[in-house]
């Protein structure tokens, strides 16, 4: 995956004055970005689909209510039909009922609060692991950059799976494991993914240090005598904003698949917390006959991952500056 290198250069425009004279007027970065974004259909299509999916997931009880929606884990027999199975969609349940009478639709719209909570306290998590090892590594060289490589080699060779079916049974119990610090559930959930996924961006962000540190800025500022952490936070940092944006919002659907499969294995969401990987699966024995307990959670999570797949290609498509400026 191409990484953008950052911005260093603002084109500008030429303009009259109201002497009638040319003058020049430069586009500030950010100006640059929503230029070449917005020329993404694609991309603002599906950010606002992420947009309403984020408004969802905030408002849920409120939306429940607003549609006249039970609570996600009530459970309704008089939903089920006469022999006792889930009934499919109807006027009362637009999106059919699962076979303990709970509404699909309900358990959707909360589900992606699960989703949306886990994948972004994750990223965050991993985006500050992976920054703060991969600068260090790169910066420092030498034994410090053999040391924190390894490292990353280790833990992305390491059975995640494995990991996480043992964090869960381990912390199954009332209260967790480590004194209470992780506990069953979220918990487990966003510190086996985010160890998961630090790794990756550590690589980004310790091959972006390895060309920046060797730049003239980094210079001028070492012989004015400013300390390394200066260099690193003041003058390095502020240069991976972009490839951090776009490599965060690149792993964020795969942060989302990766809750629904631990989800789906039984590792994850606890029961009657709603998830789609956990519908999904609760799902699975009855497809042949309530196959929209499968399908509806189904597409949610599908059109979700898609739409911060395209927001994630466009951002780098507009933070990129060899991109052709038009």
């Amino acid at each position: 995956m191409s990484v953008p290198a950052p911005i260093e250069e603002v084109p500008a425009v030429e303009v009259l004055d109201p002497a009638g004279e040319a003058g020049i007027v430069a586009r500030s970065p950010q100006q640059l970005f929503w230029r070449r974004f917005r020329q993404d259909r694609f991309a603002l299509v599906s950010l606002g689909f992420v947009v309403f999916l984020v408004f969802v997931a905030l408002f849920a009880p409120l939306i429940t209510s607003i549609l006249g929606l039970p609570n996600p884990n009530t459970q309704n027999p008089n939903a089920l039909d006469s022999f006792g199975s889930p009934s499919g969609p109807s006027p009362e349940h637009l999106l059919g009922v699962d076979q303990l009478g709970r509404d699909v639709l309900s358990r959707t719209i909360y589900g992606a609060r699960v989703s949306l909570e886990v994948a972004f306290l994750s990223t965050g998590v991993a985006v500050i692991i992976g920054v703060t090892i991969g600068m260090m590594a790169a910066f420092y060289g030498g034994w410090t950059d053999t040391l924190l490589s390894r490292f990353m080699d280790i833990v992305l060779a390491f059975p995640v799976l494995l990991m996480a079916i043992g964090l869960a049974t381990a912390c199954s119990g009332q209260g967790g494991c480590l004194n209470g610090a992780i506990q069953p559930g979220l918990t487990v959930l966003v510190i086996v993914i985010a160890l998961a996924s630090w790794p990756y961006i550590g690589r980004i962000v310790r091959g972006q240090v390895l060309s920046l540190r060797e730049m003239e800025f980094v210079e001028a500022s070492r012989s004015l005598g400013a300390s390394n952490r200066r260099i690193i936070f003041k003058e390095i940092l502020p240069n991976l904003v972009a490839p951090i944006i776009v490599y965060s919002t690149l792993i964020l659907p795969t942060n989302i698949l990766f809750e629904a499969s631990l989800s789906y294995l039984g590792v994850g969401v606890q029961p009657p917390t709603s998830s789609w990987g956990q519908m999904i699966a609760d799902a699975v024995p009855i497809f042949d006959s309530a196959w929209w307990y499968m399908l509806f959670p189904g597409i949610a999570l599908v059109v979700t991952v898609l739409a911060f797949n395209i927001v994630g290609d466009g951002l780098q498509d507009a933070l990129d500056p060899r991109r052709n400026r038009r």
